[in-house]
């Protein structure tokens, strides 16, 4: 009996799932789905950028999807009477991208800046940990400021951290409280030694424009892709309507793979200069 018990317990052993890597795995899995939400409630792409201009961005995000809601109409108008509706309603689905990629990267940004054009700016106080004038966001420069609630980083305007010094002093910041705007930068202390800005390196700029381009290139492929094949003289209607669509498909995914593969090898390329700094 004995030795049939530690068979048993030896089998449960190995039926029983580790607990500390599932409970790190879960772990790992529930912050980067915090942070994914934390950064589309904070805009998005458009976080720190001033609520004007992110209102102007969306009012032209507006224009361009008028523009494409014609598209549409205007293609299930006069494409069905050449080729039939299978091939004008695939057609039509091409130019729904750009609306829909506009607005997942503008609407959460511009329904955040309505709301900070009127609010009140928060005052937030702490030690000067770092900053930089150049960030992953076009434009904006960062600054980290050690706060009782711990390390915050925000996106800053360059031209506010021209004052910034080198060395630890206290700051004050004025920020809006949707978009993370910085409007303001206090500097509370002595300057006593001044920032040294390093050269960027070239890879930096490119991925900064990266998440610009991406989308204006995948709308770009889905559209031509989607209406080049759909103007094609091509019988029969099915296999015209389904060739569109592959091609469409398939240029959008080419454009989404080549986008991934550049950001993770600028990523690698940034991680190597800071290894080397």
């Amino acid at each position: 009996m004995g030795k049939k018990q530690i068979r048993q317990v030896r089998q449960q052993i190995r039926k029983v799932p580790p607990k500390a890597a599932t409970a790190s795995a879960s772990n790992a899995q529930g912050a980067t789905r915090k942070q994914r939400e934390r950064f589309v409630q904070a805009g998005g792409m458009l976080q720190g950028y001033a609520p004007d201009l992110v209102v102007r961005i969306g009012y032209i995000s507006i224009g361009i999807a008028v523009v494409c809601v014609l598209a549409i109409v205007a293609v299930l108008v006069f494409l069905p009477r050449a080729y039939g509706w299978p091939v004008g309603v695939v057609a039509a689905v091409a130019w729904v991208m750009p609306i829909a990629l506009l607005a997942s990267f503008v609407a959460p940004g511009f329904r955040l800046a309505l709301k900070d054009r009127k609010a009140e700016g928060r005052l937030v106080q702490g030690q000067l940990v770092g900053a930089s004038s150049v960030s992953t966001s076009v434009g904006l420069g960062m600054m980290m400021v050690q706060t009782r609630g711990g390390v915050e980083q925000y996106l800053v305007p360059p031209a506010r951290l021209k004052q910034v010094p080198g060395n630890q002093v206290n700051v004050v910041l004025t920020v809006t409280p949707n978009l993370r705007h910085v409007r303001s930068v206090g500097v509370m202390g002595q300057r006593m030694v001044g920032r040294v800005e390093p050269p960027v390196p070239p890879v930096m700029r490119r991925l900064q424009r990266l998440p610009l381009i991406t989308p204006i290139a995948l709308a770009l492929g889905a559209v031509i892709g989607d209406d080049g094949v759909a103007l094609a003289p091509i019988s029969p209607t099915a296999l015209h309507a389904a060739l569109a669509l592959v091609v469409g498909t398939a240029l959008a995914g080419a454009v989404y793979g080549v986008s991934f593969f550049l950001q993770r090898r600028m990523m690698t390329e940034i991680q190597a200069i800071a290894a080397k700094a």
